[in-house]
Formats: structure tokens, sequence, C-alpha cells
């Protein structure tokens, strides 16, 4: 009999994102990666914070990462 094989994991995305305790899939926000200068201050420091993936995203990448 033939051993089922594993799916492995996608590593850009393991890298990019991170799963809680819940079993929710946390990321991290677009538009902080440069020209920070123009942004203000409050929005700069709000996309520090990570974000949760939304439901229909979270369909998708569940078989990315374990």
């Amino acid at each position: 009999m033939a051993k089922k094989v594993k799916m492995k994991t996608h590593r850009g995305a393991a890298k990019r994102l991170k799963r809680t305790g819940t079993g929710k899939i946390r990321r991290y926000k677009a538009y902080k990666g440069h020209l920070t200068g123009k942004k203000s201050a409050k929005r700069v420091r709000n996309l520090r914070k990570p974000a949760i993936v939304s439901k229909g995203d979270q369909k998708r990448i569940d078989s990315l990462i374990p």
C-alpha cells in the first residue's frame, strides 16, 4: 500500500502569517514598509498592530499553514 504524501508548509506564508491560540490566523498590515514620513504618527502606530485574517481568506490560507 502506498504511503499518503503530506502537504508541505508554504514557506512564504509561514514567514508572514502565524496562528493564534484559538486557531485564527494573524497577519501584519500593509503600507508601513516605507514613505512613513508623510503618514501621520497615529496611522503608522496603528499599522504596527497585527490583524486577524478575514473569514474568506482564512479558508484559502488554512491549506498553506498547518
